[in-house]
């Protein structure tokens, strides 16, 4: 575990904060520093928020109110030259979704954690994004 000055910092996007709230529990007890958003504003007003932020990894639920905004805006993250780089892992439940678009994802490096999760997977999702070679690249 890194030291305390230099906590991995994860930046979770969904819309229902009760998940919100138990990522924020659940992270930094496991000493992270946690960033939430409930996708409350606009996709380039989020984008600005993640670059203002500069989190090691980005936790994205797929399907925001009932769309798929989180789709949209990892393409957004992925094409932007300052945010294309940071790690992304997928939390949704939606599972047909991810399997339609597992050669994106694939190409992409983002890793996938189906709903209900299992906090373990969570947290070895998030070691292998970390310790991915696309981390800090750029």
């Amino acid at each position: 575990m890194p030291s305390a000055d230099k906590k991995p910092h994860v930046f979770v996007i969904n819309d229902t904060v009760a998940i919100l709230e138990l990522f924020t529990t659940l992270l930094e007890e496991e000493g992270y520093r946690v960033t939430t958003d409930g996708f409350s504003v606009e996709m380039g007003e989020l984008l600005r928020r993640v670059k203002a932020d500069r989190p090691d990894v980005l936790v994205l639920d797929f399907i925001i109110q009932d769309e798929g905004k989180g789709w949209q805006f990892l393409q957004l993250l992925k094409m932007d030259r300052e945010t294309r780089e940071i790690p992304v892992i997928v939390c949704t439940a939606a599972a047909k979704l991810v399997e339609d678009l597992q050669m994106h994802l694939d190409n992409m490096h983002v890793g996938v954690v189906l709903k209900p999760f299992d906090i373990d997977n969570v947290l070895h999702g998030l070691e292998k994004a970390l310790a991915s070679p696309v981390a800090g690249a750029g």
